[in-house]
C-alpha cells in the first residue's frame, strides 16, 4: 500500500487487492487505516515512477493499436478500430493483452467499447469485458454516478438530489440536468451511452504506413533480423498508393516489453525497398550502443512517418536532376551513418550582418529559407568563408572614407591592387545589442591576386570611438 498528502492530510494512494478485501480503499485517511488494520506496509507514493511506468506499458502497447493515449494515475486508452482482425477477434485481443501483462507480473482490467469514456466507466467502475452494441443501455444502468467524473462537489450534489446510479439518468430530459448541475455532466452522460465520442490524442505520431512481422519465437541474434521482408512490404504499399517515405521508424519490441525504435530520415521521398533496407543497416552498424535483445525480439514494426507524393522524375539534358538526386542519396547515406544533425546545410535569414545571414540546420530537417540568398545567380558578392568573430587588422587609406590601400593581417601586409565598396550596412537597432554602429564593407584584391572581404567599423569624425578594421571573409 502507497501513502500520500492529499487535502492536508496522510491517505492511501494505491491498495493491493489483499487491502482492499480489509477495507482499504485508495482516498482513505492513513489514520483510519491504522485503526483497521494495526500492521500495514506502508511505502510513500512516488507518482513520476508510476508515470514512467505508464508510460513504458503504453509503449509496450503500441503492438496492439498505433493510436494510444494515457490518462494518468492508472489507464491506458487504445483504439482498436480495425485492428481486432489480427488477432483473431476482440475476445482474443483481450486474453493476449490480459497474458502478456501477467507475465510482466502486473493485474489488469479491460473494457472495450463504443466510445473512450465508456471503456473507461466500464473498466474503472463496472465489471469491464466487451460492452456490445445492444447491452449499452442495460450495461451502463448498474454504474455508481462516480462514473460520470464530474468532480466531488457535483457528486455530492447529485446524490443529494437522488441519482445513485447512472439508472436514473436514463428517463430524464438532458436539458434540466445540464441547466443543474452543468454541461458538462450530459456531456460525459452521452459519451457513457455511446452516443457522442471524443477522440483520442495519440502520445506518438500515427503512421502514416507499417508494415510488420510477429515471431512464434522471440529471436535472440541480431544476424536472424531481416529487413527484406519488411522493406518490401512497406515499400509495396508506398508504391501502391503513389507516396515515397521522408520519415521512417524501426521498431524492435522485446519479449519482456521493452521496445527500441530507430529513426531514419530521407532528403527525398523515398520507396525502394533496397535502398531502404541499406539505410537501416547502417544506422544500426552505426549505433554507439548496439541493439540488446534480452529474451529475444517478439515483433519488429517499420512505419512511415511523414512522406510526400512520389511523382515521376524527367532528367535533363544538363543532368542537374541526376546530380541533385545523387547529391540527396549521399545526404542520406552520411545522416545514417553519422546521424542527421551531422550533416549540415545552411539556410538564409532575413539579415544583412553577415554572421547572422546563415542559420546552419540539419541537412533533412524541413527548415525553410526566410529570406533569399544575396547574389543568387551571380559572382557571389560574399565569401562563403566568414571569420567570426572577424579578427582585426591595421589598415592604411588615403582617405579617411576611402578603401584600404594596404592592410595587415597576422604579420603580413597585402597591398591593395583592387577594391569595390563600400556596401554600407546599418546596425539592428531594434535589437538590444552593443553593436550600434554602422559597417563599410570592401571587396580587395590584393597584388598577389587573393582576395578579402574587409569592413571599416565607424566614421571617422562622426563618432567617439576609434575607427577600427576587420577582416570578415576570404573569397576563394
Amino acid at each position: 500500500m502507497t501513502v500520500a498528502k492529499r487535502s492536508n492530510a496522510l491517505r492511501i494512494a494505491a491498495a493491493d487487492a489483499a487491502a482492499q478485501r480489509l477495507g482499504l480503499h485508495p482516498g482513505l485517511a492513513f489514520t483510519d487505516a491504522k485503526l483497521r488494520v494495526a500492521h500495514i506496509e506502508v511505502v510513500e507514493h512516488d507518482a513520476a515512477a508510476d508515470l514512467a511506468l505508464l508510460e513504458r506499458i503504453a509503449d509496450w502497447g503500441d503492438r496492439y493499436s498505433p493510436i494510444i493515449a494515457i490518462e494518468p494515475p492508472d489507464m491506458i486508452l487504445f483504439d482498436i478500430t480495425g485492428v481486432t482482425h489480427i488477432f483473431g477477434g476482440e475476445a482474443e485481443l483481450v486474453a493476449d493483452i490480459e497474458a502478456r501483462l501477467a507475465r510482466q507480473g502486473f493485474a489488469v482490467r479491460t473494457a472495450i467499447a463504443g466510445t473512450a469514456r465508456a471503456a473507461r466507466a466500464h473498466c474503472r467502475f463496472g465489471r469491464g469485458g466487451v460492452v456490445l452494441p445492444d447491452a449499452v443501455s442495460e450495461r451502463v444502468a448498474g454504474l455508481p454516478v462516480e462514473a460520470l467524473e464530474c468532480g466531488l462537489d457535483i457528486l455530492i450534489a447529485l446524490r443529494r438530489a437522488g441519482f445513485l446510479y447512472l439508472e436514473d439518468f436514463l428517463s430524464r430530459p438532458r436539458e434540466p440536468l445540464a441547466a443543474r448541475f452543468g454541461p458538462e455532466l450530459t456531456d460525459r452522460l452521452a459519451q457513457i451511452l455511446e452516443e457522442t465520442d471524443r477522440s483520442l490524442t495519440p502520445r506518438r505520431p500515427v503512421p502514416e504506413f507499417l508494415a510488420e512481422q510477429r515471431f512464434a519465437d522471440p529471436i535472440g541474434l541480431m544476424e536472424d533480423i531481416a529487413l527484406d521482408s519488411l522493406a518490401a512490404d512497406l515499400c509495396g504499399q508506398l508504391h501502391r498508393q503513389g507516396q515515397g517515405g521522408r520519415s521512417f521508424e524501426l521498431g524492435f519490441y522485446r519479449a519482456d516489453g521493452k521496445i527500441e525504435r530507430i529513426g531514419l530520415l530521407s532528403g527525398q521521398p523515398l520507396a525502394d525497398p533496397g535502398t531502404l533496407r541499406r539505410l537501416f543497416e547502417m544506422r544500426l552498424d552505426a549505433l554507439a550502443d548496439p541493439l540488446d535483445p534480452g529474451f529475444g525480439f517478439d515483433m519488429m514494426r517499420l512505419a512511415v512517418l511523414a512522406g510526400d507524393p512520389l511523382g515521376p522524375v524527367q532528367s535533363g539534358l544538363d543532368g542537374k536532376v541526376e546530380a541533385s538526386r545523387e547529391v540527396s542519396a549521399l545526404v542520406d547515406r552520411l545522416s545514417a551513418r553519422f546521424g542527421a544533425g551531422a550533416v549540415q546545410r545552411l539556410i538564409a535569414r532575413d539579415t544583412h550582418l553577415p554572421e547572422r545571414a546563415s542559420l546552419p540546420v540539419p541537412s533533412l530537417s524541413d527548415a525553410r529559407d526566410s529570406a533569399e540568398w544575396l547574389g543568387t545567380g551571380e559572382v557571389p558578392r560574399r565569401p562563403l568563408f566568414l571569420f567570426y568573430p572577424a579578427p582585426q587588422v591595421d589598415v592604411v587609406a588615403e582617405v579617411p572614407d576611402g578603401p584600404p590601400r594596404r592592410f595587415r593581417w597576422r604579420g603580413v601586409s597585402h597591398d591593395v591592387a583592387r577594391a569595390e565598396g563600400p556596401e554600407r550596412i546599418a546596425p539592428e537597432w531594434w535589437r538590444r545589442t552593443t553593436d550600434t554602429r554602422t559597417r563599410d564593407y570592401f571587396r580587395i584584391e590584393d597584388s598577389e591576386g587573393q582576395r578579402f572581404w574587409l569592413f571599416r567599423y565607424g566614421f571617422y569624425g562622426r563618432e567617439v570611438e576609434p575607427v577600427r578594421w576587420f577582416l570578415q571573409g576570404i573569397f576563394p
